[in-house]
């Protein structure tokens, strides 16, 4: 029924069955596990998007590209993507419902922009943001298929050696700290990331090129840190400023 309709993702199907929006003949379909029957008239309501749990909020970003189905945007540093826990307004989303109104068509039932991929909070960098159900669909798929890249820019301490390479490592909650994450080797999930080194600064820093081939929490951070080259300025996983920082010029220091 999904495929069929191309407009609508499994999950939302499902879950318009199970709370009765889907009829067949007229009578109320609620097994999700019901084969389609030939012969037999199906149909699904659809109905009106609530509106969103967070508030809109005129909170200024900069747009690269909108049009009917997504929006592609430069998220500012310091912008956390999601509400959560701490940071319950104020966040990417809020600023999204105020920017895009109306345009939102609903997701899920809901008048929300698609967040198909985030951004830490601390970090900048290019995001594309869903408007409707059918867009969201299609990122989410792409995303999952590794057909989108993702390349991303980052200064750390030290010296890469090699100056090309990758990081390879099961990612997981730190067991002395939750609110960070670590390398583990039980549990976790794989986490691949690729780096090139651009350029170096003084022996003591390094401008990386990343791209990730997966996309875990904190990945970057994590895997430069646990092989001894955290990002600079990194609040979490930069305990102390490394002795490479001695061979910086003062002004730099």
């Amino acid at each position: 029924m999904a495929d069929r309709l191309g407009t609508l993702s499994r999950s939302r199907v499902k879950a318009l069955m199970e709370a009765g929006h889907v009829l067949r003949d007229g009578a109320v379909l609620r097994d999700p596990a019901d084969p389609v029957r030939a012969g037999l008239c199906y149909e699904i309501r659809v109905p009106p998007a609530m509106p969103a749990t967070p508030q809109a909020q005129a909170i200024p970003f900069t747009v690269l590209y909108e049009d009917s189905d997504l929006i592609v945007l430069d998220k500012p540093a310091g912008l956390v993507v999601h509400p959560a826990p701490g940071n319950e307004d104020g966040t990417l989303v809020n600023a999204l419902l105020a920017h895009c109104g109306d345009s939102l068509t609903g997701i899920g039932g809901e008048r929300r922009p698609g967040i198909v991929h985030r951004l830490d909070k601390d970090t900048s960098g290019v995001m594309v943001v869903a408007k409707t159900e059918a867009a969201h669909a299609a990122l989410s798929e792409a995303f999952a298929a590794r057909d989108i890249d993702r390349i991303y820019l980052a200064l750390a301490w030290g010296m890469m050696a090699p100056s090309s390479g990758s990081f390879e490592g099961a990612i997981g909650r730190d067991k002395r700290d939750r609110k960070r994450m670590a390398m583990v080797t039980h549990g976790g999930k794989q986490a691949l990331t690729h780096y090139h080194t651009r350029q170096s600064f003084h022996g003591a820093v390094s401008l990386v090129e990343c791209r990730l081939a997966t996309g875990r929490t904190h990945q970057i951070r994590v895997h430069f840190a646990a092989h001894g080259h955290p990002l600079l300025g990194d609040p979490v996983y930069l305990r102390r400023i490394p002795a490479a920082a001695r061979g910086l010029p003062e002004p730099a220091r």
